[in-house]
């Protein structure tokens, strides 16, 4: 039963945690020998972490992976006997949030590794993990950097990690080159950090095969319902549906305009459905359809699903309100108040997000506050 609060509401994101659990357990599956961590960043990609991580906790994740330390120590209660990483790393100054927490910190260079030696020289042995660029050039050491510390006499035996990581590039495209160059980069690395546990896998990478999946695999947006690789069906569960509610409903002739900008020109009679939903809510303006460069496969803009069928979205997104065309369904079936969806069950995450040129991932984490939220399903 939901509440009246989300029966009210303006927009609503209902959130199916069944299937937050299902894919993790099918992305598990698809890791073959290694195992599947979680990824819990940005608020467990805008789902909300309080209800996200007791779920993948109980679904059999016991890795779990995080940008900052911040979002560590929030999540540490949640979760007291799981293995914990930064993404962001140790820096001089929040070493204690680490140590107090029971935080695993990701090497990202050799700045970094200094921080974390320092630190090591007045406490002793603390896990770490050792991340090594094999092409992104975003974070890690170079591989040379890592060669050079695996083969360096004077490494301290202080310096133990309990994973060696790198991040794939390219992953979403199978049959992209720079996906085996990483891997053979990869493999140079883990060659010369025998025994110690490895992972490459994003998402993507898990769809890559069991030469990309090592000991661990680190799953995101596939466990979150989102597109892990291009141009094939997506196999994931949806997560979230966001609804909107219709405001009002006009009438607007032939030759007549709508939204900023005259920006909507209708070549018929339309009824147009003003629907309470915006940028502030993170439907991004680029969702209107004109003058985004990254748009190839839907020019005109997002869409969304009312009784059975997709209306299109027209005109410009606006901050608390957008509009959507309803002359094509029978005036008797829709009314003000009912809701539209936005995204989620019937319409994909992913294509919605296409149409603003950009990814779900961007979608999902920036939900507003605004959304009314019902959590159905679990473990």
């Amino acid at each position: 039963m939901h509440s009246p609060e989300f029966i009210a509401a303006s927009n609503r994101l209902t959130i199916d945690l069944a299937a937050l659990a299902d894919n993790w357990r099918s992305m598990d599956e698809r890791s073959g020998n290694a195992r599947a961590a979680a990824v819990l960043k940005a608020d467990a990609y805008g789902i909300g972490v309080f209800e996200a991580a007791p779920v993948l906790y109980a679904a059999g994740a016991r890795d779990f992976f995080v940008a900052s330390v911040e979002e560590g120590v929030e999540l540490r209660p949640l979760l007291p006997d799981a293995r914990i990483y930064i993404l962001g790393g140790m820096w001089p100054g929040n070493e204690e949030l680490f140590f107090a927490n029971d935080l695993v910190p990701v090497v990202n260079s050799a700045e970094q590794l200094a921080a974390f030696m320092a630190a090591l020289s007045e406490r002793g042995d603390y896990p770490c993990v050792l991340h090594v660029d094999t092409g992104m050039n975003r974070l890690g050491l170079c591989v040379e950097e890592a060669l050079a510390l695996a083969h360096d006499p004077a490494r301290p035996a202080s310096f133990s990690p309990v994973l060696v990581m790198s991040h794939l590039a390219c992953a979403d495209d199978p049959k992209h080159p720079m996906n085996f160059y990483q891997l053979q980069r990869f493999r140079e690395v883990t060659a010369a950090f025998e025994g110690i546990p490895a992972s490459l896998a994003n998402s993507g990478g898990v769809f890559l095969g069991a030469d990309y999946h090592f000991d661990l695999t680190r799953p995101g947006i596939a466990v979150y319902g989102g597109e892990a690789v291009n141009g094939v069906p997506n196999p994931m569960k949806p997560v979230v549906t966001a609804e909107a509610r219709i405001l009002q409903i006009r009438a607007v002739p032939s030759g007549g305009t709508a939204s900023y900008g005259a920006s909507a020109r209708f070549a018929r009679d339309s009824r147009i459905a003003t629907v309470a939903i915006g940028y502030a809510d993170g439907y991004h303006r680029s969702l209107s359809g004109g003058g985004v460069t990254l748009r190839q496969a839907m020019p005109s803009g997002a869409y969304g699903f009312l009784h059975g069928q997709r209306v299109p979205h027209v005109g410009r997104v606006t901050m608390d309100l957008s509009l959507f065309d309803v002359t094509d369904l029978p005036e008797s079936a829709i009314r003000a108040g009912d809701y539209i969806e936005l995204f989620g069950r019937n319409v994909a995450i992913d294509d919605v997000a296409r149409a603003g040129g950009t990814i779900g991932y961007e979608l999902l984490t920036s939900l507003g506050r605004r959304y009314c939220r019902a959590y159905i399903g679990g473990n």
